[in-house]
């Protein structure tokens, strides 16, 4: 089992995003296991507000968002090799449809003052198959600056 983290810190969002963008490397399907997201600058209740969250899959031929970061993917274990997957993070022009498909898999309301936290079961572990791209999405705009960070973990299938 070779996990890997795709952190992000302390980023200032104040546009529509893709928080996430894994794309999986030819012959290496990739599993979520957990998806977080905190915040740290709305803290009283007059600056509460609730976000929608989509998880997104793209397969055949579909845009990747541009603008964000590529982090580097981090083995939790650090003898593991790099990941083959490729990871994108805060992507300010989200994942568009091409001639292929994006298929909506989750939507939730995220409330801002507490964290959003999805540990996913391994039955519903959503499975990235190679070269499909796979997004979690901010599809509302803050109602001001928020600073976020965030984390998802992820496996490749060897």
């Amino acid at each position: 089992m070779k996990l890997y983290t795709v952190p992000f810190s302390a980023v200032a969002v104040t546009v529509q995003q893709d928080f996430f963008e894994i794309t999986a490397a030819s012959a290496r399907p990739v599993l979520v296991h957990s998806i977080e997201l905190e915040q740290m600058t709305e803290v009283g209740d007059a600056a509460e507000e609730g976000l929608a969250i989509l998880l997104r899959r793209g397969t055949g031929s579909v845009t990747a968002g541009s603008g964000g970061t590529t982090p580097t993917p981090a083995p939790i274990v650090t003898s593991d090799p790099a990941a083959g997957l490729v990871s994108k993070v805060n992507n300010t022009t989200k994942m568009v449809v091409g001639t292929g498909t994006i298929t909506l898999l989750r939507a939730w309301a995220w409330n801002v003052r507490i964290p959003f936290l999805k540990l996913f079961t391994p039955e519903t572990r959503p499975v990235i198959l190679p070269g499909e791209k796979l997004t979690l999405e901010l599809a509302t705009t803050p109602a001001d600056s928020i600073t976020i960070n965030g984390t998802m973990v992820v496996e490749e299938i060897a």
